[in-house]
């Protein structure tokens, strides 16, 4: 484990995202799924974050990224999904067709934090400081 710093804040804060898109149609494949995995690594790049991992499913998304504490969970996620579906939808426009409300990503997600410590290990430095 390799701490990332800001420079007022050494971190390390991992979060496991997973959604899918509406209807849980399976819309992310070829090209399609390709694709997606570029926009979402430069989103996250754009927001100082570091992909770890993405994976693009045909009928759901994984992203495993490390970003700095001063980003929510839930605004990571909507910002990932907004942007990315709004750049998918303009190269791609067929998908529209194929969802019957016209949007890519369902409103719901996943979100797990991610980390190397345990519950023990912290009530343990909280306890003896």
């Amino acid at each position: 484990m390799r701490l990332r710093s800001t420079r007022h804040v050494k971190y390390w804060c991992g979060y496991h995202f997973v959604w899918i898109p509406k209807y849980r149609r399976d819309v992310l494949v070829g090209e399609i799924a390709e694709y997606t995995k570029g926009v979402l690594s430069s989103i996250l790049k754009e927001l100082g974050c570091e992909p770890i991992a993405l994976e693009v499913m045909p009928d759901h998304v994984h992203v495993f990224t490390l970003c700095p504490p001063r980003h929510a969970p839930s605004y990571i996620a909507r910002y990932l999904k907004g942007k990315s579906s709004r750049k998918i939808l303009q190269k791609f426009p067929g998908i529209k067709a194929k969802t019957k409300s016209g949007k890519l990503w369902s409103r719901s997600y996943f979100v797990a934090t991610v980390g190397n410590v345990t519950a023990e290990v912290v009530k343990k430095y909280v306890e003896e400081k």
